[in-house]
């Protein structure tokens, strides 16, 4: 039996016990770890993913101001666009995005967005032509090069469209993210931007009229590579 001071000296033990609170911080810290790990690692990945959103759009903002400037002058006439301008348009576009890895995680695309006539009564508009780089197997939302008919280029509300006389350089970089931690806290893990811009001056837009490329807008005099939208390279 249970003497009746050994059962004070429990009795004060457990109240000691009771109101001992040197160890509460920890056990809530404890407690709360999971929820804090979880919104930190979130709120990193989720910036990290609108940086590299971010950068992307601004690539793709720059391909096309870029696009819309190139040109090689010609003495017969307007400035003519050649696939050594296309290279070097997205060889820089690489240079650009430093540590992206542009063309092996994404693919860029570059169309030639112009009116289907001059003047343009019907308001349609074609691709005369595209070029692409990059390992994702991605092409355009918008339309490939050599279609007519088209109403512009671009989604519901922001529509591209060019006056009669000109074109524009409209341009669409596909991108996989890499996340630092996970895919899933972040909405989309394909980021996929656009931007265009009208071309600066009076350009050559027909090309070539016989030979191979006849008509198809680009030059080629100097046998460069010709990055069609059916190839996946990085270079």
């Amino acid at each position: 039996m249970i003497g009746h001071d050994t059962l004070r000296r429990i009795s004060c033990h457990l109240h000691r016990l009771m109101r001992d609170r040197s160890a509460l911080a920890i056990v809530e810290f404890a407690a709360a770890m999971p929820f804090i790990l979880v919104t930190m690692l979130s709120a990193t990945e989720l910036t990290n993913f609108t940086i590299v959103r971010m950068r992307v759009g601004q690539t793709a903002l720059q391909i096309a101001d870029n696009a819309s400037r190139m040109g090689k002058v010609s003495l017969t006439g307007n400035p003519q666009v050649t696939e050594t301008d296309i290279n070097d348009l997205l060889t820089g576009a690489d240079m650009q995005a430093q540590n992206l890895n542009l063309y092996t995680r994404g693919r860029v695309i570059v169309s030639s967005l112009e009116p289907t006539a001059n003047p343009n009564t019907a308001g349609t508009f074609k691709i005369r032509w595209q070029r692409c780089r990059g390992l994702k197997s991605s092409t355009s939302s918008w339309g490939v090069q050599g279609a007519t008919n088209l109403n512009g280029m671009g989604p519901t509300g922001q529509v591209v469209t060019t006056p009669d006389d000109t074109g524009v350089m409209f341009v669409e970089v596909f991108y996989d993210y890499q996340p630092l931690f996970t895919s899933g806290l972040v909405p989309h893990p394909t980021i996929h931007e656009f931007a265009s811009m009208i071309v600066r001056d009076s350009r050559d837009y027909v090309g070539p009229t016989s030979g191979v490329g006849a008509n198809g807008g680009i030059y080629n005099v100097e046998a460069a590579a010709v990055h069609a939208c059916d190839q996946f390279t990085t270079n």
